[in-house]
């Protein structure tokens, strides 16, 4: 008896000591801790992008088992339609026009709140809310904001005695695209708004007590001394809102549709359109694909846009 107690004793510590010697191989550890981060990427990223490129080339249909080899014929036919070019542009449009209000908003915001004032905290989960609401919810709120009949844009604007007329902020071509764009960036900007505060608390303190004693006011501390120091900051923050907003379905699906007659198609609508909808496989990858070109050239941008002012301010 008291050999088996001393065989499974030894046999513990055996096994205690295996596990503490995994345990402090940094290596082993590395792999395992990085593990689910991969498989999350390779299962759920990975995996579909390469089938999305294969589609592409493909001739495959939804509902239908056969698989022809279509070659660039599918990127051939998107090219030579003015939709899928539309498309393109509306998705640059957007995109582009939706950061610029979220750099000046979450700017704007950061400053606010940056003062002590009561209800603070308050104002911070008020702010927040935009990001934590689904996105499909959010964007039926805006469809009744922005109905051409119960608008309350337009009953306000007629009650203030700004509008005689009547704004169709969702039949017109125009004002969709704007409505997109505001939605876009509302929906975005508490997200960028949380980084540029970040950003400002961590700015060097004896640089703004040199502004602050060399006479600079608010304005120019803002122009001259902290936007060129949050730079760096600003551009992962629109990288963040471009990759958000190029590859959003939800909001100019339910929005809009694409419409009205496809003037606020974005790419994301219409691969869903021509590929789920118009059961188009080959075709709506070759869309989809087509926005991989478009995030790298942005994401280079602002990549180096951050590392050549975090060298220059050195």
């Amino acid at each position: 008896m008291p050999f088996r107690r001393r065989h499974r004793r030894q046999a513990q510590a055996v096994s205690l000591h295996r596990r503490r010697t995994l345990a402090d191989r940094e290596d082993v550890l590395g792999v395992a801790m990085l593990a689910p981060a991969l498989a999350y990427v390779i299962l759920l990223v990975g995996v579909p992008f390469v089938l999305a490129i294969i589609l592409s080339f493909s001739t495959a249909s939804a509902g239908s088992l056969t698989f022809g080899w279509a070659g660039f014929a599918n990127y051939a036919a998107i090219l030579a339609d003015p939709i899928f070019l539309r498309s393109l542009g509306n998705t640059a449009i957007v995109t582009i026009g939706s950061q610029v209000l979220v750099v000046v908003l979450a700017t704007a915001a950061a400053q606010v709140f940056r003062a002590a004032f009561h209800g603070k905290r308050t104002a911070r989960f008020v702010l927040l809310l935009p990001w934590a609401v689904p996105v499909s919810l959010a964007a039926i709120a805006w469809t009744w904001i922005f109905d051409s009949t119960f608008s309350v844009i337009n009953w306000t604007l007629k009650v203030s005695g700004l509008l005689h007329g009547w704004l169709y902020w969702l039949g017109e071509p125009g004002l969709a695209l704007f409505a997109i764009i505001v939605v876009q960036a509302w929906r975005i900007f508490p997200f960028a708004t949380i980084i540029v505060l970040a950003g400002l608390a961590s700015l060097p303190q004896d640089v703004m007590e040199a502004a602050i004693v060399d006479g600079a006011g608010f304005w120019r501390r803002l122009f001259h001394v902290e936007l060129p120091l949050l730079l760096p900051v600003v551009a992962v923050a629109v990288l963040f809102g471009v990759v958000y907003t190029a590859t959003d379905l939800g909001v100019v699906y339910i929005l809009t549709g694409g419409g009205p007659a496809n003037t606020t198609q974005v790419l994301p609508t219409l691969a869903f359109q021509r590929g789920i909808q118009g059961s188009d496989l080959g075709q709506g990858a070759a869309i989809a694909v087509f926005l991989l070109p478009f995030l790298i050239v942005v994401a280079i941008a602002m990549l180096r846009l951050a590392r050549h002012t975090e060298v220059g301010a050195r």
